[in-house]
């Protein structure tokens, strides 16, 4: 199977033609060989993948027919990637959590949601209005 076919279809990339950029632009290869789109999968090889700034590294245990179920592609490879590496896509995340400091700027729609459930205090709309009520019952009795 063709590597670009094989990392669409142990689901490595969305598309097809996501993993054949990818793969022009050199970042997968083959043991220590940069390939190309049309270059065969066997069973065995070890498969270095750069994506989002990390370096994945796998080996093809088994080619499947298709694309497969994302509970199936342990069956497929092999995730040899370094632990390290994972460390610094979590710090990396960590890092973009949150783009600005709380309390800074327009709110987010998030930020919305939670003043509004904040400042919401359970009263309704009848409340109001007897309020407003009693508020000109009050004037008109000084009048």
């Amino acid at each position: 199977m063709r590597i670009d076919k094989f990392l669409w279809s142990v689901r490595f990339y969305k598309t097809r033609t996501i993993a054949t950029e990818e793969i022009k632009k050199n970042r997968v290869s083959i043991g220590e060989n940069v390939v190309k789109s049309s270059k065969e999968v066997k069973a065995g090889d070890v498969i270095k993948i750069r994506k989002n700034q990390i370096d994945y590294k796998i080996k093809v245990i088994d080619i499947p027919k298709s694309r497969v179920g994302a509970k199936l592609v342990a069956m497929y490879v092999i995730d040899m990637t370094e632990k390290d590496q994972y460390e610094i896509l979590n710090m990396r995340k960590a890092s973009q959590d949150y783009y600005r400091q709380k309390g800074i700027g327009r709110p987010t729609k998030k930020d919305r949601r939670d003043m509004d459930g904040y400042v919401d205090d359970g009263s309704s709309d009848d409340m109001d209005n007897e309020d407003w009520d009693t508020f000109f019952k009050e004037e008109k009795e000084e009048d």
